[in-house]
């Protein structure tokens, strides 16, 4: 990342200036600003730096010049001015906030609490303007920089000669971890190690608006630098630096979630009267929903992005079906085991097609039997009843009562008995031990309110649970209490869009470029919701405007390793993986078993992407563990630098890959190809039409 220093401008300038960078450092002790003028500067999208040096307070501030004030009343006032400069920019939003070493105790204490409170990053920063100190006198400063607090140690000397910039260079050796450094000389000799520090894992480097502009001696113009890092990289006819634009034509919008589109079309189709879903869009798995709505015998008709749905008013044994055909949906599946086997009389075949139908239903038979129905096999070849699969046929309806099922394989077929067991004679109770995907369960909730249905409902966990006010992953048990003889009755409601397709175009922009999202809404329970946690804990650029569904923004910014369990949300695996390996440092994602039943061997499709594309990746038991690197690192290193981190591969390698006919994996392929050396060749492209048909044209859109 590029930090272009903006000092001695005026609050117009300043916003002026900031349209053309990727990343700034606004200098609060020559550009002056009122404190509304602050808010409004710290509130941009583009990663902001705020700094106030109290030696050019003292020099440049009028109120200081007073004759009548002793040296030490002007320390003082100048590091209050500062401080409450600094603190302002923090709450207004800026992502680092700078403070000399040399800064008075009490101010930098004040200003690294209120840093931390905002989630601002803290930097220490030690300038020495008339030389370059010994190896053990800049590694004792490093040292006292991190003592006082720093997340980041800034570290810049002047250097007269190769050996002054080698000594500084090497601090990344000790200190470079996790992008904790930014280490460089000023200086004709040092100029270079303003570029050297990126290849060397710095999060960022300074260069100057203009060459006139230069802050001090060998910074370089932001525009050489641009071109330098980024202008001479192009795959596929276009230009690395041209995907960097800040500049977006058109914000992209997201389909709707297929999670809540499925639950409200089937929760539709089973409801008396008639019910109207807005916001709907197509997509291979909704599309099987609304089959399956119609072969229910509910009528189905849509107008743009309105579904209008007469329902069948079901009761318990109402329907009259011998077979269903679900298409390749696995959520639609399990949501009609139980429903099927509530609401028909007699057995029934459950048949599919394409990737459904080699994707064993692990637990199935288990969490059925628990409520006194059954599951066989139907295709010669899937007599193993350990793997039930589709085609399979249902034996029984569910005797409702107590039972205790295990939901360490998912939440599908615990929906669907949420959604069945309403309709029996007598009251169930329904615990679920070592639950996952939890949000998927509450989702299920929250749309069965809205057609009627009530579901109590209580979680449980140990000391760690009570502690983290209902943190799910803490989660290990979860009760439901279940009012029998209920009916479904018609809605009106807004279909949510989709977090899981959100979040390829959330990485995107996070690591090469811009990006504007149209359709979401943050208070959404959707588990892939967690990609703005994520992102965040990596240090993305995010924000919103206009309230809960307001447009996103996500921008470039430092990214640095994280750590996550993913058991709740196992679809964003394949583009967080693909997030993690532009991560500097080692990220570890957890919930690796949780991808063993998905339209592939997703955890198997993930490691073959990420090393036949360079990056070091393993499985450790439950965790996935990637060895990332920046954006800067990797062009740099493909460039050939000589300072670039020894074990940096370069740019990710392109060339042919398969999807596993798997959506997920295609759409991280996508994303993956701009941080390639090459095209990225996909054998089936056409496997998004599961949940995102529109998504290459949305993708090309989102670049123009």
């Amino acid at each position: 990342m590029i930090c272009t220093t903006i000092q001695n401008k005026s609050f117009e300038d300043v916003l002026d200036i900031l349209r053309q960078c990727e990343m700034a450092e606004i200098r609060l002790d020559s550009c002056k600003m009122t404190m509304a003028q602050i808010d409004e500067c710290f509130s941009s999208d583009v990663p902001l730096v705020a700094t106030c040096r109290i030696d050019t307070l003292i020099r440049t501030e009028p109120s200081l010049s007073d004759g009548n004030l002793t040296e030490e009343s002007r320390q003082i006032r100048a590091a209050q001015m500062a401080e409450k400069r600094l603190c302002r920019a923090v709450e207004a939003g800026a992502r680092y906030v700078d403070v000399e070493i040399e800064a008075p105790k009490q101010m930098s204490k004040r200003v690294r609490q209120c840093a931390h409170e905002n989630g601002t990053v803290f930097i220490r920063s030690y300038h020495d303007f008339n030389r370059t100190a010994s190896t053990e006198e800049l590694e004792s400063m490093v040292d006292k920089c991190r003592f006082h607090g720093a997340d980041i140690v800034k570290m810049v000397t002047t250097a007269s000669s190769t050996e002054d910039c080698t000594r500084v260079m090497s601090l990344y050796q000790k200190y470079g971890a996790k992008g904790r450094l930014i280490a460089f000389c000023m200086g004709e000799a040092g100029s270079q190690t303003r570029m050297d520090c990126l290849a060397l894992g710095s999060p960022y480097t300074y260069a100057a608006l203009t060459e006139e502009d230069a802050a001090a001696p060998g910074q370089w113009p932001a525009a050489l630098m641009k071109q330098t890092l980024y202008g001479n990289f192009c795959f596929g006819g276009r230009k690395l630096s041209d995907t960097l634009t800040l500049e977006t034509i058109n914000a992209v919008k997201m389909p709707v979630s297929k999670s809540y589109a499925q639950r409200a079309i089937i929760a539709a189709a089973l409801a008396d009267g008639v019910s109207h879903l807005r916001g709907y869009s197509s997509c291979g798995d909704n599309e099987a929903a609304l089959n399956v709505a119609r072969a229910l015998g509910a009528e189905v008709e849509r107008n743009g992005n309105e579904l209008t749905i007469k329902g069948i008013s079901a009761s318990l044994g109402s329907l009259d079906l011998s077979e269903l055909f679900v298409g390749e949906s696995g959520l639609l599946t399990r949501m009609m085991i139980p429903l099927l086997a509530q609401l028909t009389n007699g057995d029934i075949l459950v048949k599919g097609e394409k990737t459904l139908l080699g994707r064993p239903l692990t637990g199935a038979l288990e969490i059925m039997q628990a409520f006194g129905s059954s599951l066989t096999n139907e295709a010669p070849e899937n007599q193993d009843l350990a793997a039930v699969k589709v085609p399979l046929a249902i034996h029984g309806s569910l005797s409702g009562g107590k039972a205790e099922v295990s939901g360490k394989h998912g939440s599908q077929l615990i929906s669907g008995l949420l959604m069945a067991l309403p309709f029996g004679q007598k009251n169930s109770t329904l615990t679920v031990t070592g639950p996952k995907s939890i949000p998927y369960m509450f989702i299920t909730l929250e749309v069965l309110k809205k057609f009627g249905i009530k579901i109590a409902n209580e979680m449980l966990g140990g000391r760690d649970f009570l502690e983290s006010d209902g943190d799910w992953s803490l989660c290990t048990e979860l009760v439901f209490k279940i009012k029998a003889g209920q009916k479904y009755k018609a809605a009106d409601i807004d279909l949510e869009g989709d977090w899981s397709a959100a979040a390829n175009f959330l990485v995107l922009g996070s690591l090469f470029g811009k990006v504007e999202i149209d359709g979401l809404d943050t208070t959404s329970l959707q588990a892939d919701l967690s990609i703005m946690d994520i992102l965040m804990d990596a240090g993305a650029s995010l924000s919103q405007t206009d309230g809960k569904t307001g447009r996103i923004t996500a921008q470039r910014a430092p990214l640095n390793a994280f750590e996550v369990d993913a058991s709740n949300c196992p679809d964003l695996f394949p583009i967080i993986s693909v997030l993690a390996a532009f991560c500097s440092g080692t990220s570890r994602i957890a919930g690796v078993g949780r991808l063993s039943n998905k339209e592939s061997d997703r955890a198997g499709a993930i490691l073959e992407m990420l090393t036949k594309m360079g990056v070091n990746a393993s499985v450790e038991g439950d965790v996935l563990v990637i060895e990332g690197y920046t954006l800067a690192q990797r062009l740099l290193a493909h460039a050939g630098s000589s300072q670039t981190a020894t074990k940096c591969p370069g740019l990710l390698k392109g060339g042919k890959f398969t999807s596993h006919h798997d959506h997920r994996m295609a759409m991280a392929l996508k994303v993956a190809e701009l941080g390639a050396d090459s095209p990225v060749e996909i054998d089936d492209c056409l496997c998004v039409g599961k949940s995102f048909p529109d998504f290459f044209e949305t993708f090309t859109s989102a670049l123009a």
